[in-house]
């Protein structure tokens, strides 16, 4: 994964916080109660202390491999489907020509990894913006903002094979040590992974979704993917861009979610190649999206053991998964 130079005074932060391998070759910082990669530690860093949230931000949030790409896709999509309504228009969508996390921007490091106070001036407004970061972690302006976000998480399970397949495709990239899976689950269920704990990651979202149900949106993959159209319909009411009946009658929520499924954007040729600024392939963000996929990697013993450490982890929270 490419990385920029740290600060100074990232790299004195660093020397006094605990780290651990992780899963490949950068090490993972304990800040904050939450395990972060330390390639873009001064992104998160950079992002607490500058990012200004205005209150018509939408944010989605996610801890890594969750189905971000999907949503991020669906997200776009709805907010701009007035702008690319036209079926005469000879205008391109966006989404058949450019990567969605090119389209929403991770805050800490496509934009503050990359200069420590970017400018903003670009993004149209509601702007639409991306983050794995835990809710205590947010920018203080975002939890005081009147800024809506967007939290999916994914049975932890898929969102553990899914993570572990993304890592060994970079480390293969990069010729680096691949961690056996074993060893990769050990380290999850003690909270080992990116933006991990996995399971305070999601409490924390879905704990605030409870208590201010108008600015976070708390959402799972599997029900998004078991009845996609009450998901995005409602998705469009919370960040106040409901369907009119004539798009409802017309077909629009099934014209996005034919634009944004895994068959049409992993098909289409900037998908296939290309590479964000990172080093990570367009195409590494498209394997199969498909729920309980786990089966096909792990044993029945260690699905029951994520299961039993979720259990208790979750246990008095009211969320099952």
């Amino acid at each position: 994964m490419q990385s920029s130079q740290p600060s100074q005074a990232c790299t004195d932060l660093i020397s006094s916080l605990p780290s651990d391998k992780g899963w490949d070759n950068p090490s993972l910082i304990l800040y904050q109660g939450f395990w972060f990669p330390s390639w873009l530690f001064d992104g998160v860093l950079a992002c607490q202390k500058h990012f200004q949230a205005h209150n018509s931000d939408i944010i989605l949030v996610t801890s890594p491999k969750s189905g971000t790409t999907w949503l991020k896709a669906i997200l776009f999509a709805l907010l701009n489907r007035a702008e690319y309504s036209d079926p005469n228009s000879e205008r391109c969508h966006p989404l058949q020509t450019r990567n969605p996390h090119d389209l929403v921007p991770y805050l800490e490091f496509q934009l503050y990894l990359q200069q420590e106070d970017p400018d903003h001036a670009t993004f149209a407004s509601p702007r639409l913006l991306a983050t794995h970061l835990p809710y205590s972690s947010l920018p203080q302006s975002v939890r005081d903002s009147k800024c809506k976000l967007v939290y999916l998480c994914r049975n932890p399970k898929d969102n553990f094979i899914s993570l572990w397949h993304f890592t060994k495709k970079m480390m293969l990239k990069e010729n680096g040590d691949q961690t056996p899976l074993p060893e990769c689950l050990d380290k999850f269920c003690q909270g080992l992974s990116m933006y991990g704990p996995y399971w305070d990651h999601v409490l924390g979202y879905h704990k605030m979704s409870s208590e201010m149900p108008e600015k976070v949106l708390f959402m799972k993959f599997e029900e998004m993917k078991e009845d996609p159209c009450v998901h995005v319909r409602r998705l469009a009411d919370f960040v106040g861009c409901p369907f009119s009946e004539e798009e409802l009658r017309g077909g629009t929520v099934e014209g996005i979610l034919r634009m944004c499924s895994f068959d049409n954007l992993s098909t289409l040729e900037v998908n296939k190649g290309g590479s964000l600024w990172t080093g990570a392939e367009n195409k590494s963000f498209f394997r199969r999206g498909e729920v309980g996929d786990w089966v096909n990697y792990m044993s029945a013993e260690m699905g029951e053991r994520i299961d039993s450490v979720m259990e208790e982890k979750l246990h008095g929270s009211g969320l099952k998964f």
